[in-house]
């Protein structure tokens, strides 16, 4: 390619111009996928367990595997329309890190032949998972080292493992593409997701401010009762073999020690029930960063569901749904991406000493907790290395009805609203998580208004806006009535 460049004759400025002529001519080669050409997909499911008495993840301190509760799976679809290709990747993590979402799609793009642009890899936020990346790993992991000369809790390199498996179920998942239909739209359950930031009768919005509290005034924001839907049914069957499932309710609902999936465990044994054993569930995390299952206006423990019947409950509200979807009549696949560039907040040398000197004791209850938070967002920070961080934003259509918007981070439900609700598509599907796991994503309210997860925010206020703008250009975009990808023949 260089030495084709070089040879083009003319000032630098005329090899330009013809490379940029060149770079549209291929572009406008490349044959668009019709409404009207078959639409496939295929499922793949791999088991990313790490060893047992790994490090976990969800809590500021260092808690160590026992066993495993259930298995922890990626689960991939991949799509395909004519000649565009797609992939989206499900994860039983707290979080996808920027380093093995690159390498997973990189090397996915090389063995499978879909462009990485068109991979996203989402994490669940299942606080009962391995702590594989962040400052808090690092802590943990250079006191063991300066203490022992090694790390006895990690004893394998699961991040390249991790790495390996996504791709390994992404090309599970193509090598199982087969002619399907789609049916997609909503469900509704507004019972078991509450915002769990209010405000108070004196001072500043609180999170979690405990069950009956007699300060609380209201929440402090809405909750997304909507359950994105999309089910794949194969020609030769009569009934949905796997289905998108995204719901906005944080995934923290178990604890202790033991590897889980936490409540979408539940959500697929029900569908198991309904559908057969070989069904699968593809569950996305809505935009949830200040949603919790916890009702403050009830005690405890009766104010809190446990995680079977968080996952029961919603396993059979989405069972019903599936029968009545919207048939997608003609799917038009087609990917877009944009990245937006925000900047992170700022320290000075002196706050991020204390901040690094705060760490070692960032476990200690003794300490008030959003200090501790403090401290280890400012470190999170500086593992970022530079003044500013990409919010890469993916759009897939799959036709002029429906889209899927991936993004990264712990994503405030107001910010995932504005999208659906200005969005050209009439079933938008919002997921939060995936390809990078850059901490919360406020509102610019939010950050006025404070609290834990503006404490525990790298970036500066207003860049959760900048990333809904980004998101609402591409549905735009892609459901233009002028877009050539969407012509039927």
């Amino acid at each position: 390619m260089c030495d084709c460049i070089d040879a083009i004759p003319g000032t630098p400025i005329m090899r330009l111009l013809c490379i940029v002529l060149l770079v549209i001519c291929l572009v406008l080669q490349a044959p668009p996928t019709f409404a009207g050409d078959q639409f496939e997909a295929g499922m793949g499911v791999v088991d990313i367990t790490p060893v047992s008495g790994y490090r976990m993840s969800g809590y500021f301190s260092e808690r160590l595997n026992t066993g495993t509760l259930d298995p922890l799976l990626a689960k991939a679809v991949v799509m395909r329309q004519g000649d565009t290709q797609a992939a989206i990747v499900f994860c039983d993590l707290i979080g996808i890190s920027h380093d093995v979402s690159q390498r997973a799609r990189t090397q996915t793009q090389q063995i499978t032949g879909i462009p990485a642009e068109h991979i996203s890899i989402a994490a669940t936020h299942s606080h009962t998972g391995p702590m594989y990346f962040g400052a808090l790993r690092q802590h943990f992991h250079e006191h063991q080292v300066a203490q022992k000369g090694g790390d006895p809790y990690e004893v394998t390199d699961y991040p390249t493992e991790l790495t390996g498996r996504l791709v390994r179920a992404v090309m599970i998942a193509q090598e199982n593409l087969k002619p399907v239909s789609l049916h997609a739209g909503y469900a509704n359950e507004d019972r078991l997701s509450f915002n769990r930031r209010f405000h108070m009768t004196s001072g500043p919005v609180r999170f979690n401010p405990g069950h009956l509290n007699p300060n609380i005034v209201r929440p402090a924001g809405p909750i997304d009762p909507e359950v994105g839907l999309v089910s794949f049914t194969p020609q030769d069957a009569t009934t949905p073999q796997a289905a998108i499932v995204a719901f906005a309710l944080h995934l923290d609902t178990l604890g202790g020690s033991m590897y889980s999936a936490d409540y979408p465990r539940y959500v697929q044994e029900v569908l198991h029930e309904s559908y057969g054993d070989t069904f699968i569930s593809l569950f996305g995390a809505g935009t949830c960063g200040d949603i919790n299952h916890i009702d403050v206006t009830k005690p405890a423990p009766e104010g809190r569901r446990k995680t079977n019947e968080i996952g029961s409950m919603l396993g059979q509200t989405v069972a019903e749904e599936l029968p009545k979807l919207k048939d997608v009549s003609q799917p038009s696949l087609a990917v877009a991406r944009a990245v937006v560039d925000v900047k992170l907040q700022k320290f000075t040398a002196e706050e991020i000493d204390l901040a690094r000197a705060m760490m070692d004791r960032v476990d200690d209850s003794g300490v008030p907790f959003l200090e501790r938070v403090k401290a280890y967002s400012i470190m999170a920070a500086q593992l970022r290395g530079s003044e500013t961080i990409g919010l890469e934003v993916q759009v897939f259509r799959l036709s002029n009805d429906v889209a899927i918007v991936t993004l990264p981070g712990e994503v405030f439900v107001d910010l995932g609203l504005a999208i659906k609700q200005v969005s050209p598509f009439e079933t938008t599907i919002v997921i939060e998580l995936a390809n990078d796991a850059p901490g919360y994503i406020p509102t610019r309210r939010a950050f006025v208004e404070g609290s834990y997860e503006t404490v525990n925010s790298r970036i500066v206020s207003g860049s959760g806006e900048e990333m809904v703008d980004a998101a609402i250009q591409l549905l735009h975009e892609l459901g233009s009535p002028n877009d050539d990808t969407q012509q039927v023949e």
